[in-house]
């Protein structure tokens, strides 16, 4: 090569660097908020968000690299909500992950622009987040959790482990989960397949929720449906406390509470839900159209049961129901 040409090459070449170098940088990162009514360190809240980033991942997208995403607990204090709701749309991310009743309520006044995707958000037609699961239209969709049904599957469930069921509470906040009110409307007028008679529980405070249990305690073949309502999920620990002090059996949608020593367990697997939702949040980055994605309904359950709290409670549990559960606490 001749020398003229070398230098030209070299020069060519010194341009091109800070050239690909700048494109490299200026890649766009995409900014994506999770808002969840949970708190920070709650076991439920880091693996939905531990099976929220996995998935994001595995779709392409790097933190620090091509998506920037905001994580806020915001419990279920209503004011906390409204403060971090505000916050998010005041900073106008690229979407919103949204999980709750009253997160998904106050996001919903808050903005008709932001692409939203819900997870685990029970009856959203019902609720009018959205008027209609196949085609949301607007700016929202997402991940239902829990449908009216439910409330017989329950029912049945503490009737197969305890024969002497003659009454269940279905206990829930009606400000954060006023579906259940509903749903519970539904099971009543539908065709009754037990003898057992449910009603509604309605609690805002941990006092009323030990107060509650000491009642059923008090009452032979009682039984306790903890709903699938942020508030319930957050005063668990005061739930779990009082049914096992007062031998109450428990039933829930979330794994968590056997974990932490109810006696069942039965509903969507939450973690799977967030997996989901990253698919929705992808599409969306990637230019689709957020009320064109249908509202999706999950599509895995879980059955836990925790012999422990059956042994203490004096139950005893058949073989055949054991080997419908998918996880068995021993």
């Amino acid at each position: 090569m001749q020398r003229r040409d070398f230098i030209s090459l070299l020069g060519s070449a010194a341009m091109a660097w800070p050239l690909a170098a700048w494109a490299q940088g200026s890649q766009q990162v995409r900014r994506v908020s999770v808002l969840l009514g949970l708190a920070e360190k709650d076991p439920e809240a880091i693996g939905r968000i531990k099976a929220f980033r996995l998935a994001m991942r595995d779709l392409g997208w790097i933190e620090g690299r091509n998506v920037q995403i905001e994580y806020r607990f915001a419990e279920t204090n209503l004011e906390s909500i409204d403060k971090h709701v505000a916050e998010v749309v005041r900073l106008a991310p690229d979407v919103i992950v949204a999980n709750s009743t009253p997160v998904m309520t106050r996001l919903r006044s808050a903005t008709n622009t932001i692409p939203i995707v819900f997870a685990m958000l029970n009856d959203p037609v019902g609720q009018g987040i959205i008027s209609s699961l196949s085609h949301p239209g607007g700016n929202i969709t997402g991940f239902s959790f829990v449908e009216s049904e439910m409330v017989g599957k329950w029912t049945n469930l503490l009737g197969d482990v305890k024969p002497d069921l003659s009454r269940v509470a279905l206990m829930f906040n009606p400000d954060s989960a006023p579906n259940f009110d509903v749903y519970l409307r539904s099971f009543k007028a539908s065709p009754q397949q037990t003898s057992v008679e449910v009603e509604a529980v309605h609690v805002r405070s941990v006092a009323e929720v030990e107060l509650a249990v000491a009642k059923l305690g008090g009452e032979p073949g009682s039984g306790l449906i903890a709903a699938s309502d942020i508030f319930i999920l957050a005063v668990r620990g005061a739930i779990l406390k009082a049914v096992d002090q007062h031998r109450v059996p428990l039933v829930s949608p979330y794994r968590q509470f056997v974990t932490e020593g109810s006696l069942m367990s039965y509903g969507p697997d939450t973690a799977d839900i967030f997996r989901r939702s990253a698919s929705y949040v992808d599409r969306i980055l990637k230019g689709e159209q957020t009320g064109n994605l249908p509202v999706q309904a999950p599509n895995k359950y879980e059955l836990a049961v925790n012999l422990r709290t059956a042994k203490r409670l004096g139950l005893t549990i058949r073989e055949s129901f054991l080997l419908l559960a998918d996880e068995v606490i021993e």
